[in-house]
Protein backbone atom coordinates (compact mmCIF):
# COMPACT_ATOMS: atom_id res chain seq x y z
CA UNK A 1 0.00 0.00 0.00
CA UNK A 2 3.02 2.25 -0.37
CA UNK A 3 1.40 3.85 -3.41
CA UNK A 4 -1.33 5.42 -1.26
CA UNK A 5 1.21 7.06 1.06
CA UNK A 6 3.21 8.19 -1.97
CA UNK A 7 0.12 9.84 -3.42
CA UNK A 8 -0.67 11.66 -0.17
CA UNK A 9 2.85 13.07 0.05
CA UNK A 10 2.73 14.13 -3.60
CA UNK A 11 -0.64 15.83 -3.14
CA UNK A 12 0.86 18.21 -0.57
CA UNK A 13 4.12 18.92 -2.41
CA UNK A 14 4.36 22.08 -4.51
CA UNK A 15 4.50 21.71 -8.27
CA UNK A 16 6.43 24.50 -9.96
CA UNK A 17 6.29 27.98 -8.43
CA UNK A 18 2.83 27.69 -6.91
CA UNK A 19 3.38 26.96 -3.21
CA UNK A 20 0.02 28.21 -1.89
CA UNK A 21 -1.22 25.75 0.75
CA UNK A 22 1.56 23.36 -0.25
CA UNK A 23 4.90 22.24 1.16
CA UNK A 24 8.18 22.41 -0.66
CA UNK A 25 8.84 18.84 0.39
CA UNK A 26 8.32 16.15 3.02
CA UNK A 27 9.67 12.72 3.97
CA UNK A 28 7.83 10.02 5.91
CA UNK A 29 9.15 6.77 7.39
CA UNK A 30 7.18 4.05 9.20
CA UNK A 31 9.00 1.35 11.17
CA UNK A 32 8.36 -1.78 13.19
CA UNK A 33 10.83 -3.29 15.63
CA UNK A 34 12.26 -5.32 12.76
CA UNK A 35 12.75 -2.64 10.12
CA UNK A 36 11.20 -0.18 7.72
CA UNK A 37 7.57 -0.70 6.67
CA UNK A 38 7.48 2.39 4.47
CA UNK A 39 9.79 5.18 3.40
CA UNK A 40 8.89 7.87 0.93
CA UNK A 41 9.16 11.55 0.09
CA UNK A 42 7.84 14.14 -2.31
CA UNK A 43 8.71 17.64 -3.44
CA UNK A 44 12.03 19.44 -3.32
CA UNK A 45 14.37 20.76 -0.66
CA UNK A 46 14.36 24.45 -1.67
CA UNK A 47 12.33 27.20 -3.27
CA UNK A 48 13.92 27.11 -6.77
CA UNK A 49 11.98 24.68 -8.90
CA UNK A 50 15.20 22.94 -9.92
CA UNK A 51 16.18 22.21 -6.28
CA UNK A 52 17.16 18.60 -5.53
CA UNK A 53 14.27 16.32 -4.59
CA UNK A 54 13.27 15.85 -0.98
CA UNK A 55 14.16 12.32 0.17
CA UNK A 56 14.09 10.14 3.30
CA UNK A 57 17.77 11.02 3.74
CA UNK A 58 17.32 14.78 3.29
CA UNK A 59 19.15 16.52 6.13
CA UNK A 60 17.51 19.29 8.12
CA UNK A 61 17.07 20.92 11.52
CA UNK A 62 14.32 19.11 13.44
CA UNK A 63 14.01 21.26 16.59
CA UNK A 64 12.16 19.37 19.35
CA UNK A 65 12.36 16.01 17.59
CA UNK A 66 15.73 16.13 19.34
CA UNK A 67 14.09 15.48 22.71
CA UNK A 68 13.30 11.79 22.19
CA UNK A 69 16.97 11.10 21.42
CA UNK A 70 18.30 13.11 24.36
CA UNK A 71 15.80 11.48 26.68
CA UNK A 72 16.82 8.02 25.49
CA UNK A 73 20.38 8.92 26.46
CA UNK A 74 19.29 10.08 29.91
CA UNK A 75 17.36 6.85 30.46
CA UNK A 76 20.54 4.94 29.62
CA UNK A 77 22.44 6.62 32.45
CA UNK A 78 19.49 5.94 34.76
CA UNK A 79 19.56 2.30 33.71
CA UNK A 80 23.30 2.15 34.38
CA UNK A 81 22.82 3.47 37.91
CA UNK A 82 24.57 6.82 37.46
CA UNK A 83 21.46 8.65 38.67
CA UNK A 84 17.83 7.93 39.49
CA UNK A 85 14.85 9.75 38.02
CA UNK A 86 14.05 11.22 41.41
CA UNK A 87 17.52 12.41 42.42
CA UNK A 88 17.97 16.14 42.94
CA UNK A 89 20.11 17.36 40.03
CA UNK A 90 20.79 20.83 41.41
CA UNK A 91 24.19 19.80 42.83
CA UNK A 92 25.22 18.76 39.30
CA UNK A 93 24.15 21.93 37.47
CA UNK A 94 24.74 25.18 39.38
CA UNK A 95 22.37 27.19 37.18
CA UNK A 96 19.48 24.97 38.24
CA UNK A 97 20.40 25.43 41.89
CA UNK A 98 20.19 29.22 41.52
CA UNK A 99 16.88 29.37 39.64
CA UNK A 100 14.16 31.40 41.35
CA UNK A 101 10.39 31.30 40.93
CA UNK A 102 8.73 34.20 39.12
CA UNK A 103 5.70 35.18 41.22
CA UNK A 104 4.61 38.28 39.28
CA UNK A 105 5.58 41.91 38.77
CA UNK A 106 5.51 44.92 41.06
CA UNK A 107 2.40 47.08 40.74
CA UNK A 108 4.40 50.29 41.02
CA UNK A 109 7.68 49.60 39.24
CA UNK A 110 6.82 46.56 37.09
CA UNK A 111 9.91 44.77 38.32
CA UNK A 112 9.88 40.97 38.59
CA UNK A 113 8.94 39.48 41.93
CA UNK A 114 11.23 36.50 42.45
CA UNK A 115 11.18 33.87 45.19
CA UNK A 116 13.95 31.41 46.02
CA UNK A 117 13.16 27.82 45.07
CA UNK A 118 13.50 25.48 48.03
CA UNK A 119 12.31 22.30 46.31
CA UNK A 120 14.43 19.65 44.63
CA UNK A 121 14.69 19.62 40.85
CA UNK A 122 14.72 16.01 39.72
CA UNK A 123 15.56 14.37 36.44
CA UNK A 124 11.94 13.25 36.26
CA UNK A 125 10.83 16.89 36.52
CA UNK A 126 13.10 17.82 33.61
CA UNK A 127 12.06 14.92 31.37
CA UNK A 128 8.31 15.39 31.94
CA UNK A 129 8.22 19.23 31.78
CA UNK A 130 6.98 19.50 35.35
CA UNK A 131 9.93 21.56 36.61
CA UNK A 132 8.38 24.96 35.83
CA UNK A 133 10.53 26.06 32.87
CA UNK A 134 8.82 27.73 29.91
CA UNK A 135 10.18 28.83 26.55
CA UNK A 136 10.95 32.51 26.88
CA UNK A 137 10.12 33.45 23.28
CA UNK A 138 6.47 32.47 23.64
CA UNK A 139 5.69 32.86 27.34
CA UNK A 140 4.37 36.37 28.03
CA UNK A 141 5.66 36.44 31.62
CA UNK A 142 9.17 35.52 30.53
CA UNK A 143 9.06 38.02 27.67
CA UNK A 144 8.20 40.68 30.22
CA UNK A 145 10.88 39.44 32.63
CA UNK A 146 13.52 39.47 29.87
CA UNK A 147 12.64 43.06 29.01
CA UNK A 148 12.71 44.12 32.67
CA UNK A 149 16.17 42.71 33.29
CA UNK A 150 17.63 43.86 29.94
CA UNK A 151 18.16 40.34 28.64
CA UNK A 152 19.06 39.95 24.96
CA UNK A 153 19.48 36.15 24.58
CA UNK A 154 16.67 33.58 24.45
CA UNK A 155 16.15 29.84 24.25
CA UNK A 156 16.99 29.81 20.52
CA UNK A 157 20.42 31.37 21.19
CA UNK A 158 21.64 27.91 22.27
CA UNK A 159 23.52 29.27 25.25
CA UNK A 160 23.21 28.54 28.95
CA UNK A 161 22.09 32.14 29.44
CA UNK A 162 19.40 31.66 26.83
CA UNK A 163 17.94 28.71 28.75
CA UNK A 164 18.42 30.27 32.18
CA UNK A 165 15.06 31.75 33.14
CA UNK A 166 13.00 31.86 36.32
CA UNK A 167 10.62 29.00 37.04
CA UNK A 168 6.90 29.57 36.47
CA UNK A 169 6.03 27.49 39.53
CA UNK A 170 7.80 25.38 42.13
CA UNK A 171 9.12 22.09 40.72
CA UNK A 172 6.42 19.45 40.49
CA UNK A 173 3.50 21.85 40.96
CA UNK A 174 2.36 22.11 37.34
CA UNK A 175 3.14 21.39 33.70
CA UNK A 176 4.89 23.81 31.35
CA UNK A 177 6.82 23.27 28.13
CA UNK A 178 10.26 24.79 27.89
CA UNK A 179 14.01 24.32 28.15
CA UNK A 180 13.95 21.45 30.67
CA UNK A 181 15.47 18.87 28.31
CA UNK A 182 18.29 21.26 27.46
CA UNK A 183 19.19 21.25 31.14
CA UNK A 184 18.79 17.47 31.25
CA UNK A 185 21.47 17.34 28.56
CA UNK A 186 23.80 19.27 30.88
CA UNK A 187 23.05 16.74 33.62
CA UNK A 188 24.11 13.96 31.25
CA UNK A 189 27.34 15.75 30.37
CA UNK A 190 28.20 16.16 34.05
CA UNK A 191 27.48 12.51 34.83
CA UNK A 192 29.38 11.06 31.87
CA UNK A 193 32.16 13.57 31.32
CA UNK A 194 31.27 13.64 27.62
CA UNK A 195 29.72 16.25 25.39
CA UNK A 196 26.15 15.47 24.40
CA UNK A 197 26.91 14.62 20.77
CA UNK A 198 29.95 12.56 21.73
CA UNK A 199 27.77 10.54 24.10
CA UNK A 200 25.06 10.09 21.45
CA UNK A 201 27.61 8.98 18.87
CA UNK A 202 28.99 6.30 21.16
CA UNK A 203 25.79 5.07 22.76
CA UNK A 204 23.04 5.64 20.18
CA UNK A 205 24.31 6.47 16.70
CA UNK A 206 27.00 3.80 16.54
CA UNK A 207 24.66 1.06 17.75
CA UNK A 208 21.90 1.94 15.30
CA UNK A 209 23.85 2.79 12.15
CA UNK A 210 22.90 6.46 12.35
CA UNK A 211 25.28 8.49 10.19
CA UNK A 212 23.56 11.81 9.42
CA UNK A 213 22.59 13.22 12.83
CA UNK A 214 24.51 16.03 14.51
CA UNK A 215 24.26 19.31 16.39
CA UNK A 216 26.83 20.86 14.04
CA UNK A 217 25.37 21.22 10.56
CA UNK A 218 28.22 23.32 9.21
CA UNK A 219 30.77 20.57 9.77
CA UNK A 220 28.58 17.59 8.87
CA UNK A 221 29.81 15.41 6.02
CA UNK A 222 26.54 15.76 4.11
CA UNK A 223 26.24 16.58 0.43
CA UNK A 224 24.74 19.99 -0.32
CA UNK A 225 22.04 18.30 -2.38
CA UNK A 226 20.63 16.77 0.82
CA UNK A 227 20.62 19.87 3.05
CA UNK A 228 17.14 21.34 3.46
CA UNK A 229 17.12 25.13 4.03
CA UNK A 230 14.58 26.80 6.27
CA UNK A 231 11.32 28.13 4.80
CA UNK A 232 8.38 30.13 6.09
CA UNK A 233 4.73 30.33 5.12
CA UNK A 234 3.31 33.79 4.48
CA UNK A 235 0.14 34.08 6.54
CA UNK A 236 -1.67 36.28 4.04
CA UNK A 237 -0.96 34.40 0.81
CA UNK A 238 -0.37 30.88 2.12
CA UNK A 239 2.79 30.63 0.00
CA UNK A 240 6.19 29.40 1.17
CA UNK A 241 9.39 31.44 0.98
CA UNK A 242 13.03 30.96 2.03
CA UNK A 243 13.95 32.32 5.48
CA UNK A 244 16.90 32.49 7.80
CA UNK A 245 17.42 29.63 10.22
CA UNK A 246 16.11 30.80 13.64
CA UNK A 247 18.95 29.09 15.51
CA UNK A 248 22.76 29.20 15.16
CA UNK A 249 24.05 26.91 12.41
CA UNK A 250 27.03 26.14 14.66
CA UNK A 251 25.62 26.32 18.20
CA UNK A 252 27.67 27.62 21.14
CA UNK A 253 26.12 24.85 23.30
CA UNK A 254 24.61 21.57 22.10
CA UNK A 255 20.85 21.81 22.67
CA UNK A 256 19.43 18.52 23.93
CA UNK A 257 15.96 19.99 23.61
CA UNK A 258 16.00 21.30 20.06
CA UNK A 259 19.42 21.29 18.43
CA UNK A 260 19.74 18.26 16.17
CA UNK A 261 19.93 18.08 12.41
CA UNK A 262 18.92 14.69 11.10
CA UNK A 263 17.02 12.75 8.44
CA UNK A 264 13.72 10.90 8.47
CA UNK A 265 15.61 7.61 8.17
CA UNK A 266 17.96 8.32 11.07
CA UNK A 267 15.23 9.59 13.36
CA UNK A 268 12.98 6.62 12.64
CA UNK A 269 15.84 4.29 13.59
CA UNK A 270 15.60 5.63 17.14
CA UNK A 271 11.86 4.90 17.20
CA UNK A 272 12.58 1.41 15.86
CA UNK A 273 15.13 0.86 18.64
CA UNK A 274 12.56 1.77 21.29
CA UNK A 275 10.04 -0.62 19.72
CA UNK A 276 12.70 -3.32 19.69
CA UNK A 277 13.48 -2.68 23.34
CA UNK A 278 9.76 -2.83 24.16
CA UNK A 279 9.53 -6.32 22.71
CA UNK A 280 12.53 -7.62 24.62
CA UNK A 281 12.31 -9.81 27.69
CA UNK A 282 15.67 -8.56 28.95
CA UNK A 283 15.97 -5.93 31.67
CA UNK A 284 19.07 -4.21 30.37
CA UNK A 285 20.44 -2.95 27.09
CA UNK A 286 22.80 -5.36 25.35
CA UNK A 287 25.32 -5.16 22.54
CA UNK A 288 22.95 -6.37 19.80
CA UNK A 289 21.56 -2.95 19.02
CA UNK A 290 19.30 -2.66 22.04
CA UNK A 291 19.69 0.87 23.41
CA UNK A 292 17.53 0.32 26.51
CA UNK A 293 15.98 -2.50 28.49
CA UNK A 294 12.27 -3.19 28.38
CA UNK A 295 11.59 -2.04 31.95
CA UNK A 296 13.21 1.30 31.18
CA UNK A 297 11.12 1.83 28.03
CA UNK A 298 8.02 0.78 29.97
CA UNK A 299 8.78 3.58 32.42
CA UNK A 300 9.13 6.07 29.57
CA UNK A 301 5.65 5.13 28.34
CA UNK A 302 4.08 5.13 31.80
CA UNK A 303 1.81 8.14 32.46
CA UNK A 304 3.87 10.39 34.72
CA UNK A 305 1.55 13.25 35.74
CA UNK A 306 -0.45 13.81 38.90
CA UNK A 307 -3.96 15.28 38.80
CA UNK A 308 -2.83 18.93 38.94
CA UNK A 309 -0.19 18.45 36.25
CA UNK A 310 -2.59 16.49 34.06
CA UNK A 311 -5.25 19.18 34.32
CA UNK A 312 -2.79 21.87 33.29
CA UNK A 313 -1.57 19.82 30.34
CA UNK A 314 -5.16 19.34 29.17
CA UNK A 315 -5.88 23.06 29.53
CA UNK A 316 -2.90 23.88 27.35
CA UNK A 317 -3.64 21.29 24.70
CA UNK A 318 -7.26 22.46 24.51
CA UNK A 319 -6.03 26.06 24.17
CA UNK A 320 -3.30 25.28 21.63
CA UNK A 321 -4.77 22.25 19.92
CA UNK A 322 -3.32 22.84 16.45
CA UNK A 323 0.16 23.34 17.84
CA UNK A 324 0.24 20.62 20.49
CA UNK A 325 -2.16 17.79 19.57
CA UNK A 326 -3.31 18.23 15.95
CA UNK A 327 -3.45 14.46 15.46
CA UNK A 328 -6.27 14.15 18.02
CA UNK A 329 -9.88 15.29 17.53
CA UNK A 330 -10.69 18.62 19.18
CA UNK A 331 -11.50 17.98 22.83
CA UNK A 332 -10.00 14.48 22.76
CA UNK A 333 -9.01 13.02 26.08
CA UNK A 334 -7.83 11.91 28.47
CA UNK A 335 -4.16 12.50 27.80
CA UNK A 336 -1.04 12.30 29.95
CA UNK A 337 2.68 12.80 29.54
CA UNK A 338 5.40 10.18 29.65
CA UNK A 339 9.15 10.57 29.60
CA UNK A 340 9.52 12.12 26.12
CA UNK A 341 6.04 13.02 24.95
CA UNK A 342 2.28 13.15 25.24
CA UNK A 343 0.40 9.86 25.71
CA UNK A 344 -3.16 9.30 24.51
CA UNK A 345 -4.99 7.30 27.15
CA UNK A 346 -7.70 6.10 24.76
CA UNK A 347 -7.61 4.85 21.17
CA UNK A 348 -7.71 7.62 18.57
CA UNK A 349 -10.49 6.62 16.13
CA UNK A 350 -9.00 5.18 12.96
CA UNK A 351 -5.49 5.90 14.17
CA UNK A 352 -3.05 5.06 16.96
CA UNK A 353 -3.94 2.87 19.93
CA UNK A 354 -4.11 3.97 23.55
CA UNK A 355 -0.77 4.28 25.27
CA UNK A 356 0.96 5.70 22.21
CA UNK A 357 3.46 8.55 22.60
CA UNK A 358 4.15 11.50 20.32
CA UNK A 359 5.80 14.89 19.95
CA UNK A 360 6.50 17.55 17.32
CA UNK A 361 9.02 20.29 16.59
CA UNK A 362 9.09 24.00 15.84
CA UNK A 363 9.82 23.22 12.18
CA UNK A 364 6.55 21.19 12.05
CA UNK A 365 8.12 17.74 11.97
CA UNK A 366 6.36 14.99 13.97
CA UNK A 367 6.83 11.50 15.39
CA UNK A 368 4.72 8.90 17.15
CA UNK A 369 5.24 5.43 18.62
CA UNK A 370 2.33 2.98 18.99
CA UNK A 371 3.67 0.04 20.99
CA UNK A 372 0.36 -1.85 20.94
CA UNK A 373 0.28 -1.91 17.15
CA UNK A 374 4.05 -2.23 16.99
CA UNK A 375 4.91 0.75 14.81
CA UNK A 376 6.52 4.16 14.92
CA UNK A 377 6.67 6.94 12.34
CA UNK A 378 8.62 10.12 11.63
CA UNK A 379 7.46 12.95 9.36
CA UNK A 380 10.20 15.42 8.41
CA UNK A 381 9.45 18.84 6.91
CA UNK A 382 11.01 22.26 7.38
CA UNK A 383 8.53 25.12 7.41
CA UNK A 384 7.82 27.91 9.88
CA UNK A 385 5.90 29.14 11.79
CA UNK A 386 4.54 26.44 14.06
CA UNK A 387 1.85 25.20 13.77
CA UNK A 388 1.49 24.86 10.02
CA UNK A 389 -2.05 23.75 9.18
CA UNK A 390 -0.97 22.31 5.84
CA UNK A 391 1.41 19.96 7.65
CA UNK A 392 -1.33 19.08 10.13
CA UNK A 393 -3.62 18.00 7.29
CA UNK A 394 -0.82 16.01 5.67
CA UNK A 395 0.02 14.29 8.95
CA UNK A 396 -3.63 13.40 9.54
CA UNK A 397 -3.99 11.82 6.11
CA UNK A 398 -0.73 9.91 6.42
CA UNK A 399 -1.63 8.43 9.79
CA UNK A 400 -5.13 7.46 8.65
CA UNK A 401 -3.61 5.71 5.62
CA UNK A 402 -1.03 3.91 7.77
CA UNK A 403 -3.75 2.39 9.94
CA UNK A 404 -6.32 1.96 7.18
CA UNK A 405 -4.08 0.56 4.46
CA UNK A 406 -0.48 -0.18 5.48
CA UNK A 407 -1.04 -1.92 8.82
CA UNK A 408 -3.69 -4.43 7.60
CA UNK A 409 -1.37 -5.60 4.81
CA UNK A 410 1.62 -5.79 7.17
CA UNK A 411 -0.43 -7.67 9.78
CA UNK A 412 -1.43 -10.35 7.23
CA UNK A 413 2.23 -10.96 6.44
CA UNK A 414 3.07 -11.34 10.12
Amino acid sequence: MAEILDRILSKYAAQGNDTKDKLLGAAFVVVSKDGILYQGAAGRIGSPTDSPPFAPDSFTWVASLTKIITTTCLMQVVERGLISLDDDVRPLVPELARMQILRGFGADDGQPILEDNKKAITLRHLLTHTVGLAYDIVDSDLVRWSHAVGRTVNNLSYTLGGWNTPLKFAPGEGWCYGSAVDWAGKVLEKLTGQGLEAYMAENIFGLLGINDTTFHSTTAAVEASRVVPCSIRDAASGTVWPCELPVPADPPVESGGAGLWTTAIDHARVLQALLFASSSTGDEADQAGRVLGKKTVDEMFRPQLDAVQRTRLKELTDMFHDGMVPEFPVGFGPIDHGISGIINMEDVPGKRKKGSMMWAGMCNSHWWIDRETGIGATLIVNVLPHPDLVVNRLYDELEAAVYGELIPVWAKKN
